[in-house]
């Protein structure tokens, strides 16, 4: 851990040769240790507070540390000693702030310090003026002492701008001989327009050096005038900035730059893009600063603003294989990619964090001009990239989505961004997509459901309704399939398909599938009791997560005990997906059912992977084939072949399994006599009963 004085000793050595101070190290190692406590509190502290930073940058100059190197060197220490444990400890981003208020202390205080000194020197020229009046020769030596001597360069010039003498501190820094100076044209350090009516001017200006070199200068220009108030002449005192300058713009780039990419950051795309909308959608960045903000022109009517999100499509398998390393080489060759492809047409590139990219386009007319940089800035990702010995195929998903300026919100379009993101995800890899008011409706929706779900299992919103299990050589009903519906208090009854997949998203599942089995089992012994004879079978849909759980053999057997039904009368209904290929505990939980003697059926079967190879070698007693076959057999024209041969095959290869077949979705009687032909076992579905409440269940023969 970073200790004060440990710190304040790296600090000592740092800044110790910049500054003229009477103080050894070791005494100056002393001195620094409280800023340097406070430095460590203000990075430590549970809340930001820039101020005790500030106020140690003011310190320093107030130390006489005046040089830029001091300040230079303050904060390479600052970095080398606090870098690494300022990220171990979540701290990173404060540093920097930190680091970047000691600055802004430092160059206020070194600014306050050249203000006083510059009042004293136009103290001193104007008494040595007036004095000069009466008494010329003993002022002189005082005049020419301040003028000649001081740190910062003064000039002085005639009313109409012509210099008419310059301090060797001044001609130092513009490179200039006194004779090359005063040979300059006229006005050289007046404000445009000149004084008028102004007796003081100041401001930052540039100005080129005589060998062609830029500098910033802190310019004040004062007028000088007699006892009278007749103006007599005017006087520039100016100080060389360039290298506060040069540190302000590299901190300022530093704070809207992505370290990794050198690609604008989220902090500079969330400004231009706030900026593009405030500006009406049309902005013009100020000469020199491509980092600073852009000044808006008039608007342009009807104008939009849109942007690409873009994110890799298997990053995370990349840094997982070949390591972060290959990671970060990767992101910073598809954000050199990005912008050599965009930025020449005037579009703004960012990188959000992780492997996502932004592209901001202004001025768009139509989607399609946006949906046009998707596809220039997917096709710039296609290239394959090389990364030690390997060559990588990377693609992206692209979310495009454009707004009016009028009236558009930067959060709002940066979320709908998202959201496309997502969608192009889902479709696929290397693709686009863009935003669809309907879709994004019904994702709405959905998530406002998947919210509701827990609530409305207390509220007891949720209802079981059977539909019946008839068998097809005698039209007896053998039993009946629970069906879970919601009864929801604003949108109505709901069938599963509006809620189930949600469940099992949102791990709702677990205890809305236990309540939907323990009320079928109820109702399952309650029909047993009162049909004795027709050993009644109750089949019951489960979730592939309720499969893997652990504990689900348990929580059956728990049901059964509590309602009395018997294991062979109860079925349980699992997909082709939550099975096929089953290892682990899937595999455990269903031979441990079968043990129980509970009948497991496939449902769906023939929607999915259909491998009855697999069938072979697990407990399933039963086949439930998907309704869409059913289609065929009632197909204008008569049956359709080839969906009477895939039942056909279905119906024996499972029979010579020993696995029983039911027929789901049987709406007429010609597709249950054309089953029948085929040798089903079982069928459900309109023809024989829709699904009903259990008192209005007729479990009689249906034909």
């Amino acid at each position: 851990m970073v200790t004060a004085e440990r710190l304040a000793q790296h600090w000592a050595h740092a800044i110790a040769w910049t500054s003229f101070v009477s103080m050894t190290t070791a005494e100056l190692a002393a001195d620094l240790a409280g800023p340097a406590g406070r430095l460590l509190d203000a990075l430590t502290a549970d809340h930001t507070d820039a101020r005790p930073a500030y106020e140690v940058g003011a310190g320093l100059v107030a130390a006489h540390f005046t040089q830029p190197a001091s300040l230079d060197r303050t904060l390479v220490v600052l970095d080398e000693q606090l870098g690494a444990y300022a990220e171990s400890i979540g701290k990173g981003s404060r540093l920097g702030l930190l680091q970047g208020a000691l600055a802004g202390g430092y160059a206020q205080a070194l600014r306050e310090r050249t203000l006083r000194e510059q009042e004293d020197i136009y103290a001193a020229v104007l008494a040595a003026r007036i004095e000069a009046e009466e008494a010329r020769t003993a002022s002189e030596a005082r005049f020419q002492a301040v003028f000649a001597e001081a740190a910062i360069g003064i000039g002085i010039a005639a009313l109409d701008g012509r210099l008419l003498e310059v301090n060797r501190a001044l001609c130092a820094m513009f490179g200039y001989t006194r004779d090359q100076f005063l040979a300059l044209p006229a006005g050289a350090f007046l404000p445009p327009g000149g004084l008028r009516d102004r007796d003081h001017y100041r401001t930052e200006r540039p100005y080129r050096r005589a060998d062609g070199g830029r500098i910033w200068t802190d310019l004040v220009v004062s007028l000088i005038r007699g006892r009278d108030g007749t103006p007599l002449y005017v006087v520039a005192m100016v100080q060389d900035v360039t290298e506060r300058r040069s540190l302000q713009q590299q901190l300022h780039h530093q704070a809207m730059h992505d370290p990794l990419t050198d690609l604008p950051n989220r902090t500079l795309f969330f400004e231009r893009l706030s900026g593009a909308l405030g500006a009406g959608g049309v902005q013009v960045r100020e000469p020199g600063d491509e980092d600073g903000p852009r000044r808006a022109s008039v608007a342009a009517p009807g104008a939009r603003v849109g942007v690409c999100y873009l994110d890799l499509d298997g990053f995370k398998a990349i840094n997982d294989t070949l390591g972060h390393d290959a990671g970060d080489e990767l992101l910073r060759t598809v954000a050199g990619r990005l912008a050599a492809r965009l930025t020449p047409s005037g579009h703004l590139v960012a990188r959000m964090g992780g492997d996502e990219f932004v592209v901001l386009v202004e001025q768009v007319k139509e989607t399609t001009d946006l949906v046009r940089v998707a596809e220039l800035a997917l096709d710039a990702v296609r290239a394959p990239v090389r990364l030690g010995g390997h060559v990588l195929n990377v693609s992206a998903s692209v979310g495009v989505v454009d707004r009016p300026v009028d009236g558009a919100d930067a959060a709002e379009l940066m979320k709908a961004a998202d959201t496309t993101l997502y969608w192009a995800k889902a479709d696929g890899r290397d693709r686009w997509a863009t935003f669809d008011a309907d879709r994004h409706a019904s994702d709405v929706s959905r998530y406002r459901l998947s919210g509701q779900l827990p609530e409305a299992l207390a509220r007891r919103e949720f209802f079981v309704e059977y539909q019946p299990l008839v068998r097809l050589d005698d039209a007896v009903v053998i039993g009946t399939e629970a069906l879970v519906r919601w009864r929801h208090p604003d949108l109505g009854v709901l069938g599963p398909n509006r809620f189930i997949e949600l469940a099992e998203e949102t791990g709702a599942i677990a205890p809305l599938g236990q309540w939907v089995l323990a009320e079928a089992c109820r109702q399952g012994r309650a029909w047993r009791e009162a049909h004795p004879h027709q050993a009644l079978l109750m089949s019951v849909n489960i979730a592939v997560r309720q499969v893997r759980e652990a504990g689900f053999v348990d929580a059956v057997r728990e049901v059964l005990a509590e309602t009395g039904l018997e294991p062979e009368a109860l079925q349980l209904e699992v997909t082709e997906s939550s099975v096929m290929g089953s290892t682990g505990q899937p595999l455990r939980t269903l031979h441990a059912l079968a043990e129980l003697g509970v009948r497991i059926a496939i449902d769906d079967f023939g929607t999915g992977y259909s491998n009855l190879a697999y069938l072979r070698d697990l407990p399933v007693h039963s086949l439930k084939l998907a309704g869409r076959f059913m289609a065929g057999l009632h197909a204008p024209g008569g049956p359709d072949q080839t969906d009477q041969e895939i039942l056909s095959a279905l119906i024996r290869l499972a029979h010579k399994l020993k696995l029983t077949v039911t027929a789901e979705g049987v709406e007429t009687a010609a597709q249950a006599a054309a089953l029948r032909e085929l040798g089903c076992d079982t069928a459900q579905g309109w023809h024989y009963g829709r699904a009903v409440p259990p008192e209005a269940v007729v479990l009689q023969r249906r034909e």
